[in-house]
């Protein structure tokens, strides 16, 4: 590999040049390694940052890390392969549902997820509200679990893009977090390392969403596609609202049972709609749009999937799930529809009431949450509640109802509610 100096390649970007494939190369392997240090990184990335990348540099860099660790193969499954990734919102409990009802449909999923910070509810931290479930796999089980039971959520392993992990850790505490050829070159190395033959991207847009504005997150998309297609996955992007927050609940254990509601033929409309456009999306990439994912929530082969796909991590999907100690209603203020339910708002609320964390180390409340009980365009009376508020520490009330404070309007009877769509647009 080409010797390089840090500085240069800093100097580099920072005067709005191109980075050449060697010097890439060269910065990502020296500071997985410990060579570039956290200060010359973080001062790469902010030029980054301030002045992009183009098509090559970000599939050069892309590439960069996934070759910094382990790249898996499901080739040797029986049948095809099929991932998803959400970029993250708001009771986003749709990996839960979907993973088990594309197994059904005779795809595998090899679903590797995270954990949560901030706002954001993590896969694995809904899941470990059951009981018994592990998140950590080693690849034997993983493959076994594929070819029996068709799908598997787990943590992805250390050696799977360790140069992203490095990184990540930088850039939220560099502000350089909203780079949008870091964030692409995260998601895509993570999930190309990963080895799936079929990648649909679930890219959120709105105020409880990392991309605010519908330009800016489909110039994500469209970053991410590429990359995938570069990559010879074939990826598609669909562009969703995260105004209002899915479903009904936000947090761990409420999440769960919403999504084995959705998994039991009925859920909130819209987890529903949703999971069912990105399986539709799923199977079609990998080969097998003859058959419709809405059959198998009817007769029930996705919930066979589910409890075996639970079963298999030793957790118990009949065992009742984790529920908060302490909680608190809050009622409407008049009577009338429901026009707006902002979900940065709810959740911020989760997050205070301990069903996030602000830190990595953190611990998690498994039956912490909200549950609203009304989604607008819906009616609702004063005095009737129109939240449930859920923590094992009634202290945290306080900064939860200060977090839903004008997070929430309620409009005369009668007034006229337009929804927008669920699915804004489809890039790919």
């Amino acid at each position: 590999m080409t010797q390089h100096d840090a500085v240069e390649v800093i100097i580099a970007k920072r005067d709005g040049g191109e980075l050449s494939d060697s010097q890439i190369d060269w910065v990502i392997d020296a500071y997985t390694k410990g060579v570039v240090a956290d200060e010359q990184m973080s001062s790469l990335a902010m030029a980054i940052l301030l002045n992009g990348m183009n098509r090559r540099e970000i599939a050069r860099w892309t590439d960069a890390m996934i070759a910094s660790g382990d790249r898996m193969d499901f080739s040797g499954l029986s049948r095809p392969t099929a991932d998803k990734h959400s970029t993250g919102g708001v009771g986003d409990k749709v990996t839960l549902p979907l993973a088990p009802l594309v197994a059904a449909c005779g795809v595998a999923v090899p679903q590797l997820s995270g954990r949560g910070l901030g706002h954001t509810g993590g896969t694995l931290d809904k899941l470990e509200s059951v009981p018994g479930w592990r998140a950590a796999l080693t690849n034997t089980e993983m493959f076994g679990q594929l070819e029996s039971v068709g799908a598997v959520i787990c943590a992805a392993g250390d050696q799977l893009a360790p140069a992203d992990k490095l990184l990540y850790a930088l850039r939220d505490v560099t502000g350089t977090v909203e780079a949008i050829p870091l964030i692409a070159s995260s998601i895509m190395s993570k999930k190309i390392a990963e080895g799936t033959g079929a990648l649909v991207l679930d890219v959120k847009v709105g105020t409880g969403a990392f991309m605010k504005d519908v330009p800016r997150a489909r110039e994500l998309a469209e970053t991410m596609v590429a990359l995938g297609k570069d990559a010879g996955v074939h990826t598609v992007a669909l562009l969703t609202d995260m105004s209002t927050p899915l479903g009904l609940t936000a947090g761990n254990a409420v999440e769960v049972a919403e999504s084995v509601e959705v998994l039991a033929g009925g859920g909130p409309a819209d987890v529903v709609e949703l999971t069912l456009a990105l399986a539709r999306e799923m199977l079609a990439g990998a080969g097998r749009d003859d058959v419709d994912p809405a059959d198998k929530l009817a007769d029930g082969s996705a919930m066979d999937a589910w409890k075996a796909m639970i079963r298999a991590q030793d957790g118990d999907p009949d065992a009742p799930l984790p529920v908060a100690r302490e909680s608190h209603v809050v009622t409407a203020p008049s009577t009338g529809v429901l026009t707006r339910l902002d979900a940065m708002a709810v959740g911020l609320a989760a997050w205070r009431l301990g069903a996030g964390r602000a830190r990595k180390e953190d611990p998690v409340q498994a039956g912490a949450g909200v549950v609203w009980h009304a989604r607008p365009g819906d009616r609702v009376t004063e005095g009737e509640p129109l939240f449930t508020l859920l923590s094992d520490d009634e202290a945290r009330f306080d900064r939860a109802l200060a977090s839903l404070e004008g997070g929430y309007d309620v409009a005369p009877a009668g007034t006229a509610y337009e929804p927008g769509p669920l699915v804004i647009d489809r890039i790919g």
